[in-house]
């Protein structure tokens, strides 16, 4: 595995490579499209984005690369949840996004008409609990908190759950509550543990709330599978494979600024209104090494997931069943030969 470090980008790489500058408008060279690819099927687009979501800063950066890649009318989808985003790409409101992968196994499981196409970066979620919590199995008979069950959040720690042995829907009394109130509450002792995503993750360290028990980014297995993945319509994939193919190159465009130029991706995001915490920064120069699309097998994350959810009968198919139903590679495939790092 490759790592790419920021000290390796070159000027040949920076000029090949938009940067973000703190307005928020996107500089250097415009991407344009090789004359020898075939016209786009359709030019508008529906990008849906969850505001606050600072792991998904590849999405908020789209909007420069696809007019690059000939969309004309770009039509942010705009929602305040994971759950909001995924129900946005099933329904047809939109067309692509980036989602946490486990949730979406599920999704694919009861036949929802999506499909992924690619892992973004690894890690990014967090695990904070009381003294009464050193390790995942200590989450046994304990309350823990998440914001919607069913969510990111919750799938995400079941599986971790499932990993050590332990039954989600036996072993954990599972509460939900914003997370601005679990965060109270795991302060006062009267819950045992708190998921928490970047900047959230940040400020609770900073703050020195709880302690951490797993940080997806470093600990195993976790930090060796892709936390947010690309995720499509089926129906626009299926009708529109070139469109589909140019749109995900510019959300990996974009995974490739947040590599590179994090305290510029940072700005970006708060003079947008995309972000407005203050660890913000912090947040994403942590993320920084995270957005390593090239270096994982997908299809390995969804083998991992699919099997932790299928022990604990959150889904009844396969993982070859779910990859067999709800993935598409050859984007990934061409786009990984065309975009050497």
């Amino acid at each position: 595995m490759s790592n790419h470090k920021s000290d390796r980008w070159t000027r040949r790489e920076f000029l090949s490579t938009a940067a973000l500058a703190g307005a928020g408008t996107v500089l250097g060279l415009p991407s344009y499209v090789d004359a020898a690819e075939p016209p786009l099927e359709t030019t508008k687009i529906r990008p849906v984005l969850r505001i606050g979501s600072v792991c998904a800063a590849p999405m908020f950066l789209t909007e420069e690369f696809l007019h690059g890649e000939g969309f004309t009318d770009v039509q942010y989808v705009k929602k305040e949840t994971t759950v909001g985003a995924r129900q946005a790409i099933a329904s047809g409101e939109g067309d692509m996004t980036m989602v946490f992968s486990a949730p979406t196994i599920i999704l694919i499981d009861v036949g929802d008409p999506i499909v992924l196409l690619a892992g973004v970066h690894v890690g990014c979620f967090e695990l904070f609990g009381t003294d009464r919590v050193r390790a995942i199995r200590d989450l046994k008979g304990k309350t823990v908190a998440v914001p919607a069950l069913g969510g990111s959040e919750h799938v995400f720690l079941a599986s971790m759950v499932a990993y050590v042995g332990l039954d989600p829907r036996k072993d954990i009394n599972w509460v939900t509550h914003p997370h601005a109130e679990s965060v109270r509450l795991l302060a006062e002792g009267k819950i045992d543990t708190v998921m928490a995503l970047p900047p959230e993750s940040q400020e609770l360290r900073a703050k020195k709330i709880g302690h951490v028990v797993v940080n997806s980014m470093m600990d195993r297995p976790w930090s060796q599978y892709f936390c947010c993945m690309v995720t499509a319509n089926k129906e626009f994939a299926r009708k529109h494979p070139i469109a589909t193919k140019r749109a995900l190159r510019a959300i990996l465009k974009g995974a490739d600024v947040c590599a590179r130029e994090p305290e510029r991706v940072a700005r970006f995001l708060v003079d947008k209104g995309y972000a407005t915490n203050r660890y913000v920064p912090q947040a994403m120069k942590e993320m920084q090494m995270a957005y390593q699309w090239r270096d994982y097998d997908p299809e390995d994350t969804l083998r991992f997931y699919a099997l932790r959810l299928q022990e604990v009968g959150m889904v009844k198919s396969s993982p070859q069943k779910i990859i067999a139903q709800g993935t598409d590679w050859r984007f990934l495939r061409e786009l990984k030969k065309e975009m050497k790092g």
